[in-house]
């Protein structure tokens, strides 16, 4: 008896399944339906770029996307490079690092001998260690300022000031006398 099978037994389980997905398949259209009105009464058509949503957080305050706006953090060099601007160091900053990388702007060999003292007032004041590259550092004066100004840009070191190696001090120790010229005034 197993062999014999009841009339409408196995069709009654395919139609009942068919009948299951077509009803998905109207859910499914139907939800898709609500959605494109939903669309079209705001305005948005099919190929349009979506619009970034603004989130109220309570009190007037509004919360971005992923995009930055003023209310983000800056970058530390961005703040920099603001307070340089704002306080008119732009051109001290610049002197400053020529005063770093001095053995790259004049070369090894003169930086050997040669070393910035101070920048006042557009005068790049350097020293050299004897006065036979005191003598040389006048003669490559142009040359020097030129190169300046292809590091920091031109016009900020207006003048170079070349001095050779300082004496020796005779002002030694807290009590001296303001009149004493040194050793020089015990001799004849």
């Amino acid at each position: 008896m197993s062999d014999v099978e009841e009339p409408g037994s196995e069709g009654g389980a395919d139609e009942g399944a068919a009948v299951e997905d077509a009803a998905v398949e109207d859910a499914a259209a139907a939800a898709l339906a609500r959605a494109r009105a939903a669309a079209r009464e705001k305005g948005l058509r099919p190929g349009m770029k979506p619009r970034k949503r603004i989130r109220p957080l309570g009190h007037g305050v509004t919360m971005s996307g992923a995009g930055r706006d003023g209310r983000d953090p800056t970058l530390l060099g961005d703040q920099l490079d603001r307070l340089i601007a704002d306080r008119g160091w732009k051109v001290d900053v610049a002197v400053g690092s020529v005063m770093g990388r001095w053995p790259d702007i004049v070369g090894a060999d003169i930086a050997q001998h040669v070393e910035p003292v101070s920048f006042t007032d557009g005068v790049l004041t350097v020293r050299a260690d004897s006065t036979a590259w005191a003598t040389q550092m006048r003669l490559l004066t142009s040359h020097v300022l030129a190169r300046v100004d292809e590091e920091i840009g031109a016009g900020a070191v207006t003048e170079l000031k070349v001095l050779g190696p300082g004496g020796p001090s005779w002002r030694r120790g807290p009590r001296r006398s303001p009149d004493s010229r040194g050793p020089r005034d015990t001799y004849g």
